[in-house]
């Protein structure tokens, strides 16, 4: 199996186990996986008076740092462009917006540590 495939198996299996976490804590999953141009969100959710764009990062070791350390400037800025085009393609300009990471940790396939980050980031 290519890294390529593995690590997209692995991002998937990531957004599997947040978006079911997200609906245990009482999220309303609005899409999965939006694109626009060259940029993505995960999970666009809603709560509360929120739209909550999540970014899901997952590793199985720390080799390379903690997952929420791959969220990188470069990154954010791509999330906000795509969250910016969601709105906007909804006539949603101005409503209340918030940038979640959840990051998750797997030492194996059933054990997982889950750490969601509320307000990771913001954008202007």
């Amino acid at each position: 199996m290519s890294s390529n495939i593995s690590t997209k198996a692995s991002g998937d299996k990531g957004e599997r186990l947040a978006v079911h976490y997200l609906e245990n804590k009482g999220y309303t999953i609005l899409e999965q996986n939006y694109r626009f141009e060259e940029a993505e969100v995960d999970i666009i959710a809603y709560q509360g008076h929120e739209i909550i764009f999540v970014e899901v990062k997952r590793r199985t070791s720390l080799s390379f740092g903690y997952p929420e350390d791959a969220v990188t400037e470069d990154k954010k800025r791509r999330i906000a462009k795509a969250a910016e085009a969601w709105l906007y393609e909804r006539k949603m300009d101005g409503a209340p917006v918030r940038f979640d990471v959840i990051s998750i940790l797997s030492k194996s396939e059933t054990e997982h540590k889950i750490r969601h980050f509320e307000n990771a980031f913001t954008f202007v």
